[in-house]
C-alpha cells in the first residue's frame, strides 16, 4: 500500500476591489446594517464587476499567485478541479477554461458542484489522484460570482453572499502531514429549501422564468439554519473522534463562512475556543466555494507545519462534511 498522502503546499486567494457594504444595502432593499450584523455577522462583502467578467477570472488571479509561491510553472500542473456553483457557463467546465487561461496545456480538469461543500468535496476528491501517484501537482479551486445569482430585491437572500476566489496546490508526501481523513455526506431532500429554481433541464430558460426571477437563488432561511447548525457541527465533531483529537489537539477550526451563528455552534459543539476559529465572515460574506480557501489564505502565515486543522461546511443540495488535514509547512 502506497504511505503517499497529498499535502497542501500553497494556498492563494482573490477578492474583487469592490465592497457592498450594509450601508448600500440600506438603499436598496428593507434592511438595516444592525438587522445583517446581528443575524449574520456580515458589514460587508466584495462584488465582482465589469462586463464579461466570470469565476474563471478570479480563479486566475488566485492561481497567479499560487503558481508563483510554489514556484510552479503551469505546464507542470497535472490536474484542475474548480469547485463552483457560479460557472462561467453551462459548458466547458469552468476548471477547462481556467486551465486555457494559465497556459496549463498538460492539465485535464472539470468541475465540481456541492454547494457550500464544494470545496471540501473538491479537495478530497482530489487527494485521492496525488495518493495513487498517478498526480503530483493538482490545483482544488474554491470560487464563485455569486453576485450573478443572487436577487437584490431578496433581502433574505442578498444580505448573504459575495464574490471571491481562493486556490490550493496538493502534492505528494511520505511525511505524516497533508489531508488525513473525511467525513462527507448529503441529502437530496435538502433541494427543496436551498435552490435555483431555473435554468436546467428541469425548467430551462424561457422568457417567464426570467420574469418570474427564478434563475436567483431561493432559500428557506429557517429550515437550512436549523439543519446546518446541527449537521456542520456533527461532521467536526465525528471527523475528531474518528481520529481520537480532543480541543487542545486542534489548532485551527476553518469552517465554512454561511453565517457566525452557525460557525460559532460548531466551534462550541467541539470545544474549540474563539481565538481558534477563522472567520473572515464580517468583510467578505459568504463566498460559497471560496469562504474556505479564503481563510486559509489569511491565516497561512500563522499556521505551523503539524497544526490540526479541521476544515468543515455545509451547503445546499444538502450537503455537509469535515475534512482533517495535518499542515505541511512553515511560512
Amino acid at each position: 500500500m502506497s504511505n503517499l498522502k497529498a499535502a497542501i503546499t500553497g494556498i492563494q486567494g482573490w477578492v474583487p476591489d469592490y465592497v457592498l457594504d450594509n450601508k448600500e444595502l440600506e438603499q436598496m432593499v428593507d434592511t438595516t446594517d444592525d438587522w445583517i450584523t446581528t443575524r449574520t455577522g456580515i458589514k460587508e462583502r466584495r462584488i465582482l464587476k465589469g462586463k464579461g467578467l466570470g469565476t474563471s477570472d478570479m480563479a486566475v488571479e488566485a492561481i497567479k499567485g499560487l503558481l508563483k509561491k510554489t514556484n510552479t510553472h503551469p505546464e507542470e500542473v497535472d490536474l484542475i478541479i474548480c469547485a463552483t456553483v457560479t460557472p462561467d457557463m453551462q459548458f466547458p467546465a469552468t476548471a477547462n477554461i481556467v486551465a486555457d487561461k494559465i497556459g496549463a496545456k498538460n492539465a485535464f480538469g472539470y468541475d465540481l458542484n456541492a454547494a457550500c461543500s464544494g470545496f471540501i468535496y473538491a479537495l478530497t476528491t482530489a487527494s485521492k489522484f496525488v495518493e495513487t501517484g498517478t498526480h503530483k501537482k493538482v490545483i482544488v479551486i474554491g470560487a464563485d460570482k455569486m453576485s450573478s445569482i443572487i436577487d437584490y430585491t431578496d433581502r433574505a437572500t442578498c444580505i448573504i453572499f459575495g464574490d471571491g476566489a481562493g486556490a490550493v496546490m496538493l502534492e505528494p508526501t511520505e511525511d505524516e502531514v497533508g489531508i488525513m481523513d473525511a467525513v462527507l455526506h448529503a441529502d437530496g431532500s435538502g433541494r427543496h429549501f436551498l435552490h435555483q429554481k431555473a435554468g436546467g433541464s428541469v425548467k430551462p430558460a424561457t422568457t417567464e422564468t426570467v420574469l418570474a426571477r427564478e434563475h436567483y437563488v431561493y432559500q428557506e432561511g429557517k429550515t437550512v439554519f436549523k439543519f446546518a447548525v446541527s449537521e456542520m457541527a456533527n461532521a467536526a465533531v465525528d471527523i475528531m473522534n474518528r481520529n481520537q483529537l480532543t480541543a487542545d489537539d486542534v489548532a485551527w477550526l476553518v469552517p465554512h463562512q454561511a453565517n457566525k451563528r452557525i460557525i460559532d455552534a460548531t466551534a462550541n459543539r467541539m470545544g474549540v475556543s474563539t481565538d481558534k476559529v477563522m472567520i473572515n465572515i464580517e468583510r467578505y460574506g459568504n463566498t460559497t466555494n471560496g469562504t474556505i480557501p479564503l481563510c486559509l489564505w489569511e491565516w497561512e502565515h500563522q499556521l505551523q507545519k503539524g497544526d490540526n486543522l479541521v476544515l468543515a461546511a455545509f451547503g445546499g443540495g444538502f450537503t455537509w462534511g469535515a475534512v482533517y488535514i495535518k499542515w505541511a509547512y512553515n511560512t
